[in-house]
């Protein structure tokens, strides 16, 4: 038997277009069971407009009024719900931010710890795909004027790459003459409180990119930026390393959660003097040393 339907109806599920097929009323008089599927329907669908109407609303407000306007949960809601819009994600970002703290620490979370959080691979993919576009635009700005006369904008670009990482990470801004910036690499990643430092293999790619200077860059992960003994040593050698080909060591910057130090301003840093005595001394670099999380002795 051939039921007779009326005009197909388009409605959107959360943001995706849903057709919905209904029968025609002498059908639906004479078949309950249709009539209370029928019904138990349309009770869903009025319980899914306020969240579509909310996010609409959300989009709408991102868009006129600026994003800086939403706090932190609204866009990690937006965020969410744009890469899987058939996902609850209102309750889904309370339980992120519970999990991880904060916005910054969920974007700077590891793809398994987003997992084992709840959220699913396309989820993950948006996440990631946002923090990799901002860090590229930072660094679009490093690359366009010399570092020296964007000191605040480089501290924010090391903040939002590297506060947030739960082992320590040894990053290295490799220099034209002009001090505009040629690459950033991470050389190293290690634990939550070292990472390894080989002196030689960052002079070797100093010279591969013809750094005229370079920037040394790490993180604890504890959120303390005081450098350590291991800290101050590693800078040391590498200055005196780099001295040999001309290579200048503009700063080692450590980075914490919401604030840095510069060994340059704590007056950590090779002088002139010592510069030229390391080009004296012939290439006696270390085989390798090491970054450690913790503070100096005395």
């Amino acid at each position: 038997m051939i039921l007779p339907i009326n005009p197909v109806f388009v409605i959107l599920f959360l943001g995706e277009p849903v057709i919905i097929l209904t029968m025609s009323s002498d059908t639906r008089s004479t078949d309950p069971k249709r009539g209370d599927a029928l019904g138990r329907l349309t009770a869903v669908m009025g319980s899914i407009r306020p969240t579509y109407e909310r996010r609409q609303r959300l989009r709408q407000c991102l868009i006129e009024a600026g994003a800086e306007n939403l706090p932190d949960y609204e866009l990690l809601q937006v965020m969410l719900f744009t890469s899987n819009p058939h996902a609850d994600v209102e309750s889904l970002v309370g339980e992120l931010l519970d999990r991880f703290g904060s916005l910054a620490e969920v974007m700077s979370a590891d793809p398994e710890a987003l997992a084992a959080a709840g959220l699913s691979l396309s989820a993950i993919a948006g996440v990631k795909f946002v923090r990799e576009v901002a860090l590229r635009f930072m660094r679009a700005e490093l690359h366009e004027r010399p570092l020296i006369g964007s000191w605040d904008r480089l501290i924010d670009y090391c903040t939002a790459q590297i506060a947030y990482s739960k082992v320590e990470e040894f990053h290295i801004l490799f220099l034209d003459k002009k001090n505009a910036l040629i690459k950033d690499e991470r050389q190293q990643r290690g634990t939550i409180d070292h990472t390894p430092v080989y002196t030689r293999e960052v002079i070797k790619r100093a010279l591969e990119l013809g750094a005229s200077a370079i920037i040394l860059v790490h993180n604890h992960p504890s959120g303390d930026a005081t450098p350590s003994d291991a800290d101050i040593a590693v800078t040391k050698e590498i200055a005196k390393a780099a001295g040999v080909f001309n290579i200048a060591v503009h700063d080692h910057l450590i980075i914490g959660r919401g604030l840095h130090t510069s060994l340059r301003d704590l007056g950590i840093m090779l002088s002139n003097t010592e510069t030229t005595e390391a080009k004296l001394s012939a290439f006696a670099f270390p085989q390798h040393s090491a970054l450690h999380d913790e503070a100096p002795n005395g």
